[in-house]
């Protein structure tokens, strides 16, 4: 057993058992690869990764390999996901350097951790042009030692280029409700933009691999509400539909996929995560308010039980991920033949689900296995409710296969983003055992996650704390949590904590320059250097720590009646507004929050507080 026996994340202690000798991220490593005078090689990835799965089993559960490894340098494997500001960093200069980024990442760094050679996967042989990751240890070895000087040039050039990227932000402090970033033509240009991205044909922006745009869904829907423009609505319950009656949404559990291979929604990769089901949970919930689609209402709540039901902690948290791979295999749990149907249903209803759930002899997967669609309800009382008996009947036998492994980590921002979909969606239909869901998770991360000086710790496991400092984004979703979850019981010690939270984002993760410009940070300005401080301003796969701030700012602002806060809010969302006509899917969290602000802030002060 090398160093990872004793970490919180689920992906170092898989990698616990190998030969390599395995570090953690953090100055022991490259104290030690100074002493050895040795490069440092980092491998980031994450649980729930089919790649970073075959890497290991290709490479670094063999001794060979392993030996080679060790000799020639201090390994460091991190978890992405623990550790997002490291793979930020990294990630940034392996797109600089190869022009595409992914993981498992394969990183090579000087003493100083300023990185020399990046890639992704390595196969163990030679194969479609890349070396093997033998080959590649043993030149980098050779370059280490024989070309050091050009090495270390190499490192201080990435280094030195990536630190000049502007900084996100850049409004000038005073900035606020006078002086919005983003104003009408702002946000009306917005909603243009997502107008020519969208697919007509199959709903959703681009083409394949489709993700769930859960944050851009959020901002059309809140756009509709402010304006009761047509178009925003439908372009929102175009792809919300789409999304629910495709292989991307497990018809039988409830939940989504990460997403999907192709432009359909037919095929997901099959990983689940909570942040996606946290926001698309939140999303479902705003159209059912919309306009009271009996879709939405089912799909709401089928996501929260799959959010209790499968993600849930015995601690009273959320786990981060289902994997995609079970024994190895993508999509064994959930596909399906017509034959495995009328094995668990019997001729008559196995003919009929295979209709009804698009399943085919020749199958949309692979291997002959289709992945279950719903393309249109049962038709009447008697098919609905043969539906739900078929599917009782599907899923408790799907339920005796092998299971996906499960990404049991609690992670701060995450668990905020479930706590605000969780409220949300407790308020709207009425399920108070969804607010009290949220309650419970609010009370871990204020146990676990918020040390004694009202610091964040980024993630937990069986109640155990990492030493990982929370970043940017769990700041902010955390404290965005605890204001909706004070709105809705009335408990001051939530608005209370939110706002000590938001203090630490004011004097850790914000800059102002001489020019008064202020800048924000995605890692605390007291915790542990990187080779540049990363700080990105778009709204991806979660909220950019900048958006999730202003969301928290705005939340705050609105519910205490803070002008200070709101403020703030208008200076956060200056990042969005760069990317507001230009690329808004982009920005979709930060333009939600702007839609949220032009729609609350002209009332919100007639009579502040979530109670008038």
């Amino acid at each position: 057993m090398n160093r990872l026996v004793d970490a919180t994340s689920p992906y170092l202690l898989q990698h616990a058992g190998n030969p390599v000798d395995w570090y953690e991220w953090g100055d022991e490593a490259f104290a030690e690869a100074r002493r050895r005078d040795v490069p440092v090689l980092i491998s980031v990835g994450y649980a729930s990764c089919h790649w970073c799965h075959v890497m290991a089993h290709e490479s670094f559960e063999d001794a060979q390999t392993a030996a080679l490894m060790n000799e020639g340098f201090v390994c460091v494997k991190v978890d992405r996901e623990e550790r997002p500001d490291v793979d930020a960093v990294y990630m940034a200069a392996t797109q600089a350097m190869t022009g595409q980024g992914g993981w498992p990442m394969t990183v090579f760094a000087t003493h100083d951790g300023r990185p020399f050679y990046c890639g992704t996967y390595f196969p163990k042989d030679s194969r479609h042009g890349l070396p093997s990751f033998t080959q590649l240890l043993g030149g980098i070895t050779e370059a280490w030692r024989e070309r050091r000087e050009e090495v270390e040039g190499v490192g201080e050039q990435v280094a030195v280029q990536l630190a000049r990227t502007p900084l996100p932000g850049g409004g000038q402090a005073g900035t606020g409700a006078d002086e919005k970033a983003l104003g009408e033509d702002e946000l009306a240009a917005a909603v243009a933009v997502l107008a020519q991205d969208f697919d007509p044909a199959y709903g959703g922006f681009g083409g394949a691999p489709k993700f769930p745009p859960s944050m851009t869904l959020i901002h059309l829907l809140r756009h509709h509400q402010r304006t009761g423009e047509a178009q925003a609505l439908d372009l929102a319950v175009r792809t919300f539909t789409a999304m629910a009656r495709g292989g991307i949404y497990d018809q039988l559990g409830g939940g989504f996929a990460r997403y999907a291979v192709d432009a359909t929604w037919t095929v997901p990769h099959f990983e689940k995560m909570l942040y996606d089901n946290a926001l698309l949970l939140r999303a479902y919930t705003l159209w059912w308010k919309a306009d009271g689609s009996p879709l939405a209402k089912r799909i709401a709540e089928e996501t929260a039980q799959f959010l209790l039901r499968d993600l849930r902690t015995p601690e009273g948290g959320f786990a981060s991920a289902l994997d995609a791979d079970t024994d190895g295999v993508e999509g064994l749990t959930y596909a399906w033949t017509p034959a495995q149907l009328r094995e668990v249903l019997g001729d008559a209803d196995g003919e009929w689900a295979a209709k009804l759930f698009a399943v085919t002899s020749r199958g949309t997967f692979e291997h002959g296995m289709s992945v279950l669609e719903l393309r249109a309800d049962p038709d009447g009382p008697d098919d609905s409710a043969r539906y739900e008996r078929v599917r009782g009947l599907l899923f408790a036998a799907r339920s005796e296969r092998p299971q996906p492994g499960i990404d049991d980590k609690v992670v701060a921002a995450w668990n905020g983003l479930a706590i605000t979909a969780l409220v949300e969606a407790s308020l709207a239909f009425s399920q108070p055992e969804l607010l009290d869901a949220a309650t419970a998770t609010a009370e871990l991360l204020a146990r676990i996650h918020l040390t004694p000086n009202g610091r964040l710790v980024r993630t937990s496991r069986h109640g155990r704390a990492s030493a990982n400092p929370g970043v940017l984004e769990d700041y902010g979703c955390v404290a965005e949590s605890f204001v909706v979850l004070y709105s809705a019981n009335g408990e001051r010690r939530w608005l209370d904590l939110a706002g000590q939270l938001l203090d630490t984002v004011r004097a850790e993760f914000r800059s102002e320059g001489a020019d008064g410009g202020v800048s924000w940070h995605d890692t605390a300005a007291d915790t542990s250097a990187l080779y540049f401080r990363p700080s990105d301003p778009t709204d991806n796969a979660t909220p950019s720590g900048v958006s999730a701030a202003a969301a928290a700012f705005a939340a705050y602002g609105l519910a205490a009646g803070s002008l200070g806060h709101l403020d703030d809010a208008y200076l956060a969302l200056t990042a969005a507004e760069r990317l507001a006509g230009r690329a808004p899917r982009f920005a979709g969290y930060g333009l939600a929050v702007a839609e949220a602000l032009a729609a609350e802030v002209p009332k919100a002060f007639v009579c502040p507080g979530p109670f008038c």
